[in-house]
Formats: C-alpha cells, structure tokens, sequence
C-alpha cells in the first residue's frame, strides 16, 4: 500500500482541529472514517502520529515531523490542479487549423486573419501538408479541423462544404493549344501530366480525370504546388490544379489555361472535424465563421 490523499488530508484536518470529532465535522465524514485513515497512515509510517492530550490529543514528535511535508505534498497537488485549470483554459482559446497545401498558399490565411481581428483573445496555428498528412491530424486529435478538398468515407469524421473549388489545366504561357477553342482531354494524352506527390488531393484528381477518360500519358512527380507551377511554366507538361492556386499566375500570364471541353466539374472546399470527442467553443466558433463567409458573396 501506499500514502493516499486521503490520509494526508484526514491528518491535516485533525491537527488542525485538534480532536477526530473536529476533524469529522470538517471533512462531513463520521469518526470511524476519521480514525482508520489516521491508523493506516500509522501503519505506512511505521508510527505513531499522535498522542493523548487530557481530552483531545496532540501529535507526537513523529507527527510534527511529518506535518510540514504532508502540507507540502497537498499544497503542491493544489498548485498542480490550478495549473490543469489555468492551462485547460489556454487550450479552450487555442485553435489548431490544419489545411492541404493549395488551400493554405490561397484562401486559409486571409480567412485566419479576419476571424483573429474579431477574436484575438483566440490563438490561431496552421498545420500545412498535403491531403493524406490533414486527415492524419484530424483522425489523431493534433489538429482540430481541417481544410481540404474531397474529404474520406471515414465514419470518424464529418465534412461541411465550403466555398466552391474550380479545376483549371495549367500550361505554359506559350503553349499552342491555348489559342484553340475547349479541346478535349485526349489531345493532351501526348503530353507529361505533373502529378503532386502520393497523399496528395491534387494527385488523386489528376489519376482519377485520366483513368476516367483511359488515359495513360507520361507522368512527372514534383513534390509542391510551386514545383508543379514551375514546371508547367517551362513547358514541362501539364496539369489539373485548383484555380485558387494558380489565379495570380494566370492573371500575369506566367502560366495559360488550357480550356477543356469534358474537364472535371468544379468541387467544393471542405471544413473537416472529427466526431469523436467533446464539442470544442473554439472550433465550433471558427466552423460557424467559415460557413459564413464561404456564403457571402462579397
């Protein structure tokens, strides 16, 4: 057996009350309950704790002892349980985003932006990586939503749609097939289709548009958004990508558009929790927020 909290306290309130029936009456227990918690702290310590004193009892030299560091193990597990309190509280006002790489280099930091100028008592973190690595942290409790594009059949967890995601190909400025009119995929099956690494949202709607249309080009594997948009700009190959990801480049005319006639349909964005665990306030404020604003036009 061991020391319990218990027998601590049972022994501090009996000093301080000088009697078992005081301490009794502080703790709202009966005095049998008093008197075995003095006994098996007696019998852990191998003494007695107090002595007899005309009608009450006072604590031998073992007791005063004893007394002080009983008084520090409680006050220290005090401390412990304001900390738990204090630090709960910070975690109440922290909210840990993670998101896919597109939506992070686009709409993630302005939407952050504006919710920390209407909440800065909130502190906001961004986890970035591609589809694969945000649905990890969401499913582990690191990272509590996610924003992402097509999210998993995973009963774990609950999506909501967000602002719409439309699907561009991406070429370079100088490509030919640009001054046509909407051409279909299969001009392109010549051409290197630059894929994202594997995990990748982007990956899996490039794979899933070819097989689809039974498509088999030659594949580049580049491992960032940048180095995708840097290889379609050197006329490397080409590309399903979000618009978001690209839509300063288009409007400078780094990068072109190649319209397609049966291109994927646009998609929504995705806010990604998981249904296991308590409500958090702070997600479920930010949550609210992001709904909002993906339905506001302006």
């Amino acid at each position: 057996m061991a020391i319990t909290i218990t027998q601590l306290t049972t022994f501090l309130a009996v000093v301080r009350g000088g009697s078992v029936t005081a301490a009794a009456d502080e703790l709202v227990v009966t005095q049998p309950s008093v008197s075995s918690a003095l006994a098996a702290l007696g019998r852990e310590l191998g003494c007695e704790l107090f002595e007899r004193a005309g009608r009450g009892i006072r604590l031998t030299e073992e007791g005063l002892a004893f007394a002080p560091y009983a008084r520090d193990v409680l006050g220290i597990l005090e401390d412990g349980r304001r900390a738990v309190l204090e630090a709960s509280a910070r975690a109440n006002k922290r909210l840990r985003i993670a998101s896919v790489t597109t939506a992070a280099e686009s709409f993630v930091p302005p939407l952050m932006r504006t919710f920390a100028e209407q909440h800065p008592e909130i502190e906001l973190t961004l986890d970035v990586g591609n589809a694969e690595y945000v649905f990890e942290r969401v499913l582990g409790h690191t990272a509590d939503l996610a924003i992402c594009g097509r999210p998993p059949a995973d009963p774990r967890l609950t999506a909501e749609p967000l602002a719409t995601n439309e699907i561009v190909c991406i070429t370079a400025p100088d490509d030919p097939v640009c001054a046509d009119g909407p051409v279909e995929a299969g001009v392109l099956a010549d051409r290197a289709w630059l894929m994202r690494e594997p995990g990748s949202g982007s990956r899996k709607l490039n794979e899933q548009f070819l097989a689809d249309r039974g498509l088999t080009p030659p594949t580049l594997v580049l491992g960032s958004n940048g180095a995708i948009k840097q290889a379609a700009w050197a006329g490397l190959g080409v590309s399903l990508v979000s618009r978001a990801a690209v839509q300063t480049e288009l409007a400078s005319g780094r990068l072109a558009e190649i319209r397609l006639s049966n291109g994927p349909p646009a998609r929504p964005w995705f806010v990604l929790r998981s249904t296991v665990g308590p409500a958090k306030p702070t997600r479920e404020l930010f949550v609210e927020f992001l709904l909002e604003a993906s339905a506001d036009p302006s």
